[in-house]
């Protein structure tokens, strides 16, 4: 982790601000600021420093990664795994980095599967429920659904 440094908000460098707060960084890359936090207390991002203000702030790469963490996590990667990516990609830069890729997506590909098919028996059984509590649904036999439930007044005659 880089040591903070004293900065300036929109320090420039090449014509362009350099350094943006995590509002700015929020709304340039469509995270929430929360999310962007976390990102940090995760050592997926860095701030460049705070400003006299005390903001954090952060450059371009901040902006890059977090750009690269949102296309991951669209593809269905978790954060945890797109931690374990990072390491690699971080840590081991002379080993390529698409085979873990490849093996984390299909981590999310089984996932989603699983998934899948709980929410099919989950279909199948709010279609059996419908075929079964026909009465019930338009509110013709509300006590076979409800029971006699003490907290509800009667109405029976």
């Amino acid at each position: 982790m880089r040591a903070p440094r004293r900065v300036e908000e929109g320090e420039v460098r090449g014509g362009e601000p350099d350094l943006m707060t995590i509002g700015e960084l929020a709304s340039r890359t469509g995270m929430s600021r929360k999310l962007i936090r976390e990102f940090e207390g995760r050592g997926l991002i860095y701030s460049a420093g705070r400003s006299e203000a005390g903001y954090r702030l952060f450059d371009r790469s901040a902006l890059w990664c977090v750009t690269v963490i949102g296309n991951l996590r669209s593809l269905g990667l978790t954060l945890k795994e797109i931690e374990q990516l990072a390491a690699v990609y971080l840590e081991q830069p002379s080993e390529p980095v698409g085979p873990h890729l490849a093996a984390l997506l299909e981590r999310a590909e089984q996932r989603i599967q699983r998934r899948l098919e709980e929410l099919r028996i989950l279909q199948e059984r709010i279609a059996a429920f419908r075929a079964e509590n026909a009465a019930v649904l338009t509110g013709a036999d509300e006590t076979r659904l409800l029971g006699d439930d003490p907290r509800r007044p009667s109405t029976r005659p």
